[in-house]
């Protein structure tokens, strides 16, 4: 039998424990909160007392609570994620002067066989707070949070518009009129113009096609088959309806983008690094360099310098991890905090990658974008995607390239003289060992059945 190993290892913890003299914690509903006050039992030396009531989750409520948890010297209120109902006590209590935390539902899980009710969630909570068991959520400030709303509303009215982008395409297809499968865009200069005048009443294929402009212009037999349908006054009706949606749902993103520019600008940027590192070799794989002789660039336009990534995108990683990256201490936590790197899963022996998890949905979206167009291109992180692709797949190659794009963000939000550099889509061939490399071409020759004999060449 094999022996057990016998090496210990010594792992510090992140701080020195300690227990809260006085703690709170809130169990939110939507209509009212369960409050539950720990501290120290007013007779019984080493006893702890717990106080629960319920609240109301109305601003007057809420401030009230504020004040009394105040007086009561609570060191720190706990609440947890419970769909929006935990903003106002956060906002509130906050404003307040109090220490707040928002700690993941799934972190502060009922012990198996205990009773499930609203108090006992309140006691649980508050005791897991005061003994320094729980991980706050990264909330960020006033104004990051007023930009994330304005971002993720645009973002949703963009789904929406091309929800309606497809139920018009749906519509013409009813219509057996195919004016997708030539134009590129259905809602560009020339289709559109020719969706109008069907909805006027034209239903001539040669007028129709006479409104081409541009490429569609060498395209006009194409068009002639593709406008020969059958769009009746029904067709038209509903081609209104969803036009009219279309125009509403752009003109509302113009007015959200051009707010968006306006709280981006206003945003403070963060200091540079007292303890800046010194500036990276090319070897050292971090495509990031500091130049104080060039003029400081906006953190918009610093992003904008990574392959993918444009201004819309910029602005929306902005709005969900915010310019002052000192939540995350290294590229790392940031990396992890946006559930783009696997979990270890570790049971005696075996060692196993997990999946990466959810995450910021708005965050890992715009980065999967980012990592789709980078990966197009023909630079650094392109070359990383296609080295990777061959032997991890597709999906797992951009997940890769979107980890490097959020590591390299970091480094430019985190230093506002940093800049980006592009190590070149040669990078990894150019420090290939020739060596190595011709072994293993020898090798898999030869177990393909061929006698490989290597002559230098002249």
């Amino acid at each position: 039998m094999k022996p057990i190993s016998n090496d210990v290892e010594e792992i510090d913890g992140d701080e020195v424990e300690r227990v809260l003299t006085c703690a709170a914690a809130i169990d939110v509903a939507k209509a009212s909160g369960m409050v539950c006050v720990r501290r120290p039992h007013p007779s019984i030396e080493g006893r702890r007392s717990s106080r629960v009531w319920e609240v109301g989750s109305t601003t007057h409520s809420i401030l009230a609570l504020g004040e009394e948890l105040v007086a009561l010297g609570v060191e720190r209120v706990v609440l947890e994620s419970t769909s929006d109902y935990w903003r106002p006590f956060f906002y509130l209590l906050e404003a307040a002067g109090l220490t707040v935390w928002l700690v993941n539902a799934r972190d502060v899980k009922q012990v198996t066989g205990r009773p499930k009710t609203d108090k006992l969630d309140a006691l649980w909570l508050a005791k897991l707070n005061e003994r320094g068991m729980l991980r706050p959520s990264f909330v960020p400030p006033k104004e990051v949070r007023a930009l994330r709303d304005y971002t993720r509303l645009r973002t949703e009215l963009v789904e929406e518009r091309s929800r309606h982008k497809q139920r018009l395409e749906k519509l013409l297809e009813d219509a057996l009129i195919k004016l997708s499968s030539v134009a590129t865009d259905l809602l560009g200069v020339s289709a559109r113009a020719m969706i109008e005048a069907l909805i006027a009443g034209q239903r001539d294929p040669k007028v129709l096609a006479n409104l081409a402009r541009g490429k569609l212009i060498a395209k006009r037999a194409a068009l002639l088959e593709a406008l020969n349908g059958r769009f009746d006054d029904h067709h038209a009706d509903l081609a209104r309806l969803l036009l009219d949606q279309i125009d509403a749902c752009t003109d509302k993103i113009d007015r959200l983008t051009a707010g968006i520019e306006r709280l981006v600008g206003e945003l403070p940027e963060p200091s540079p690094p007292t303890d800046r590192r010194p500036r990276p070799s090319p070897a050292s794989d971090v495509p990031v360099a500091q130049d104080p002789e060039v003029r400081r660039l906006s953190a918009v336009e610093r992003l904008d310098e990574i392959p993918g990534i444009a201004e819309r995108a910029a602005q929306i990683i902005i709005a969900e991890v915010g310019l002052d990256m000192a939540q995350f201490p290294t590229p790392a936590h940031l990396v992890s905090w946006a559930k783009l790197s696997p979990q270890t899963i570790q049971s005696g022996p075996r060692i196993r990658a997990g999946k990466t998890g959810k995450g910021n949905r708005y965050l890992k979206g715009v980065l999967g974008e980012v990592a789709t167009a980078a990966a197009k291109t023909d630079t650094f992180l392109a070359a990383r995607y296609r080295r990777l692709v061959r032997r991890r797949g597709k999906q797992r190659a951009l997940v890769a390239v979107a980890r490097s794009i959020l590591v390299i963000v970091w480094h430019l939000l985190n230093d506002p003289d940093a800049r980006y550099i592009d190590l070149g889509s040669d990078y990894h061939t150019t420090r290939l060992d020739p060596d190595r490399k011709a072994r293993d071409l020898v090798r898999q020759l030869q177990a393909l059945g061929h006698t490989v004999t290597l002559a230098p060449a002249a």
